[in-house]
């Protein structure tokens, strides 16, 4: 588990150069999207990080699997969500309908519930 905690700080630290490097290399708006991408990896990762370290420590083994796929669907996210994949149509509010987005971001929180569960 201590591994995979490492590989998701690195995650982290590569989503917080990436909306800098892409706002030199890339449109504003793909620059956007992948600060809005790292402000959401904010919100969850320090759920991850108490239930990962409260894994490892209690011996939930069964807790490994599932952050591996909070993992990947982190990553697949942030994907989907700095290209703009099924992006719909931006309303007059703003708002980028992504259905496809919210699917693996449904995903990533169900992890977080189960990791959750497991502990008790």
């Amino acid at each position: 588990m201590v591994n995979l905690i490492l590989i998701v700080s690195l995650l982290y630290l590569v989503q917080l150069i990436v909306p800098s490097v892409l706002k030199r290399t890339s449109t504003e708006a793909i620059a956007t999207r992948a600060a809005k991408a790292l402000h959401n990896l904010r919100e969850s990762l320090p759920v991850f990080f108490a239930l990962a370290i409260l894994s490892s420590y209690l011996g939930v083994d069964a807790n490994f699997n599932i952050a591996l796929t909070w993992l990947i669907l982190r990553m697949v996210y942030a994907y989907i969500y700095i290209l703009g994949v099924s992006l719909r149509t931006v309303d007059k509010y703003g708002y980028e309908a992504q259905p496809i987005r919210g699917l693996f971001w449904a995903g990533s929180i169900t992890c977080l519930i189960i990791m959750g569960s497991n502990l008790i």
